[in-house]
C-alpha cells in the first residue's frame, strides 16, 4: 500500500495586499474550517454557507467578516485577527486566498477549496479591482512587516492583462498582479491532495445550478446536522441576489471602507461573460497554460466542475 502524503508548508505567499506567515501564530481547534479560493472564486459565498451551515439561521449578530476574517490580508493587525480568532466560541471558519503549500495542514481542520473557470475569475477580478478604494491598498501597504516590491498595474488593454495573468506561475516570486493569483497553480495545490478526508473540492458553477445540493454535500463533509425544514431559508439566504442585497453586511471588511460601493462587490455572479472580451490570442494562451499545467481531469473539473 503507498504511504499516505500529507500537505506540507514549503513556500511563502506575500504582496501589498497579504502575507501568508500571517498564518505562524495561527492556533488550531479541532473542527476550524479553512476556506481556501483563489481571489473571485467564490469566497464570500462558501464563507457565507459556512455561517448558514454553522448557526443554522440567516441573520447575523456581526457581520460575516466578523466571524470569519481573511487571516492573510492586511487590513488589520495580525494580533487584532488572532484575538478576534481566540475569543470566538463557536465553530470557526477562516478565509485565505493562500495555495495550499503556504498554508499550515492540521488533520483536525476542514479545507473547503473553491475552484471557478479561469476565464470568469479574471471577468470578476476586472470589477473587483475598480471598486478597491486607494486608500485601502494604502492601508494594507502600512500593515506589511516585509519590503514591498514596486507596483506593477500590468497592461492597459484587457486581453493582454489576460494573458500575463493566465501565464503567470502563481508561485512565490512571480506574483505580477497583486489582487490576484493563478487559479491554475492554486486549485493544483489543493487537487493533488483531494482524496484525504478533511479536504472537500467545490466547484463555483456546481453552487450555481445545484444550490441546494451542494451545500447538503459540504454539511455532510463538515458533519453538520441540520433539520429539514430549515433546509429552504437557508439555501435561499445563500442565493446570489439576497447575498447582494445584504452588501452591507456581507461585503468582506465592509465596516472597513474598503470597497466604492459594498453591493458592487457580488458584481453579476454570471458565467461565460469572458466570450465577449477574449480574443483568438489569449484563448490560445489560455488553452496552452491549462494543457501544459494541469492534468486533464482537473483541466475538465476547473472549467465544468463536478456536475458539468
Amino acid at each position: 500500500m503507498n504511504k499516505m502524503q500529507w500537505p506540507e508548508r514549503t513556500a511563502t505567499y506575500r504582496s501589498f495586499a497579504y502575507d501568508s506567515k500571517r498564518w505562524d501564530g495561527f492556533v488550531p481547534r479541532a473542527g476550524d474550517i479553512a476556506i481556501c479560493t483563489p481571489p473571485k472564486c467564490g469566497t464570500t459565498w462558501m464563507q457565507m454557507i459556512c455561517a448558514l451551515l454553522i448557526f443554522q439561521k440567516t441573520e447575523f449578530d456581526r457581520p460575516l467578516s466578523g466571524y470569519s476574517p481573511w487571516l492573510d490580508m492586511l487590513i488589520a493587525p495580525v494580533e487584532d485577527v488572532l484575538d478576534n480568532l481566540d475569543a470566538q466560541k463557536n465553530r470557526r471558519f477562516i478565509k485565505t486566498h493562500t495555495p495550499l503549500d503556504g498554508l499550515p495542514y492540521y488533520e483536525q481542520m476542514s479545507y473547503i477549496c473553491v475552484g471557478r473557470d479561469p476565464r470568469d475569475a479574471f471577468m470578476s477580478m476586472e470589477a473587483h479591482q475598480r471598486n478597491v478604494r486607494p486608500e485601502a491598498m494604502a492601508k494594507m501597504m502600512e500593515n506589511a512587516t516585509f519590503p514591498l516590491p514596486p507596483f506593477d498595474p500590468g497592461p492597459k488593454e484587457p486581453e493582454a492583462r489576460f494573458i500575463r495573468w493566465i501565464k503567470a506561475s502563481g508561485k512565490p516570486g512571480d506574483e505580477k498582479d497583486p489582487l490576484s493569483s493563478s487559479v491554475l497553480h492554486y486549485v493544483e495545490s489543493f487537487w493533488r491532495f483531494r482524496q484525504l478526508p478533511n479536504i472537500l473540492m467545490v466547484h463555483y458553477s456546481d453552487l450555481k445550478n445545484d444550490l441546494a445540493g451542494e451545500m447538503r454535500r459540504i454539511a455532510d463533509f463538515l458533519d453538520i446536522a441540520v433539520r429539514e425544514d430549515l433546509w429552504p431559508a437557508l439555501v435561499d439566504a445563500a442565493r446570489f441576489e439576497n447575498m447582494k442585497a445584504n452588501a452591507d453586511q456581507l461585503a468582506p471588511d465592509a465596516e472597513a471602507g474598503i470597497w466604492q460601493d459594498n453591493s458592487g462587490f457580488f458584481n453579476k455572479g454570471k458565467s461565460g461573460q469572458w466570450a465577449d472580451l477574449l480574443g483568438d490570442e489569449a484563448l490560445a494562451a489560455y488553452q496552452g497554460e491549462m494543457q501544459a499545467r494541469l492534468e486533464p481531469e482537473l483541466a475538465h473539473w476547473l472549467e465544468n466542475g463536478r456536475l458539468g
